[in-house]
């Protein structure tokens, strides 16, 4: 027996309903680990479709900011850049994802139209109108982009956590639960087996003392 098991019926019940814990968090968990995989890997293509797309964007704005600053020169989009009224921002609150909490990222004021830009329509070109859009639709695909990723991060972490918790279960837990359990149940078996031959002694000789009361008994008649 190993240090710390006792062999008594209770200490076998204890470690079978402890067993059947780990086996029930096993499965649980192991579910869990495979459907974070599953939505990990969603993300995953959606992460991947979003930068091709930032990275298409990204191009388109900066070749309208080479046409703009061509059409209307630098010293001009630097002093329409001043006129902003409100600079775009970002919103975080927070989302649930199989029990992981994920960044939800929102920007706000990203996409404006012409009005709400703030700088002088009369002295502006299409050019530049287009320059703007371009910069406004690439930063908003780098904010969802952002969250996404985010939520990658947050989930592979939680992924890596399942997976030691379930090979911790698979490995380590079971297997010396039901160790524990067959040392217990020889155990107990060996001591009922001694048990059964102590009476089995104690029954022959008793059996023989009777005889000999009897052959005792008889010769004295």
């Amino acid at each position: 027996m190993r240090e710390g098991l006792k062999p008594t019926r209770m200490e076998l019940l204890n470690s079978k309903q402890k067993l059947a814990l780990a086996e029930k968090g096993y499965d649980i968990l192991k579910k869990k680990r495979d459907a974070l995989v599953i939505e990990f890997f969603a993300i995953v293509r959606q992460a991947k479709d979003l930068r091709s797309q930032l990275d298409a964007q990204t191009f388109r704005a900066y070749r309208s900011l080479a046409l703009a600053t061509a059409f209307q020169g630098e010293l001009y989009l630097e002093s329409a850049a001043l006129y902003s009224h409100s600079a775009p921002g970002i919103e975080v609150s927070v989302k649930n994802v199989m029990g992981v909490k994920i960044p939800r990222i929102k920007g706000t004021s990203i996409q404006r139209n012409l009005l709400e830009r703030g700088y002088d329509l009369r002295d502006s070109t299409a050019k530049f109108d287009e320059c703007v859009e371009a910069f406004e639709n690439a930063l908003n695909l780098a904010i969802k982009l952002a969250e996404t990723e985010s939520g990658l991060r947050r989930l592979l972490k939680e992924i890596e956590r399942t997976n030691r918790r379930v090979n911790a279960l698979e490995f380590n837990v079971q297997p010396e639960l039901r160790s524990a359990i067959k040392e217990i149940s020889d155990q107990l078996t060996r001591l009922e087996n001694e048990r059964f031959f102590a009476l089995k002694l104690t029954k022959q000789r008793l059996a023989r003392k009777r005889e000999s009361a009897s052959a005792a008994e008889a010769s004295a008649a």
